[in-house]
């Protein structure tokens, strides 16, 4: 169950920064207007890049716990509800 609670924060985080991203580009446009949304579009994408690199930080340190874990020889819970055990 922590891992599925884990994994639905990182979905929350990775929605409110694109949110906020997006937020700060359309405010941004409404204080420097041009003929597009450029604030919008770029603050947006921006917000995508660094929620992804974050949710891809945040993975790959779920994996390393799991990995030594699993050379401390404890059991590890996977996707499919089985556990894992190292085999020696």
């Amino acid at each position: 169950m922590k891992g599925y609670i884990r994994f639905s924060g990182i979905a929350f985080q990775m929605g409110a920064t694109i949110f906020l991203g997006a937020y700060l580009g359309k405010w941004m446009d409404g204080e420097w207007p041009m003929d597009k949304k450029w604030f919008t579009m770029g603050m947006t994408i921006f917000a995508v890049a660094v929620s992804l690199y974050n949710t891809l930080r945040q993975v790959n340190k779920i994996n390393a716990e799991n990995d030594q874990k699993l050379k401390e020889g404890k059991e590890v819970k996977g996707q499919d509800g089985k556990k894992n055990k190292k085999d020696d």
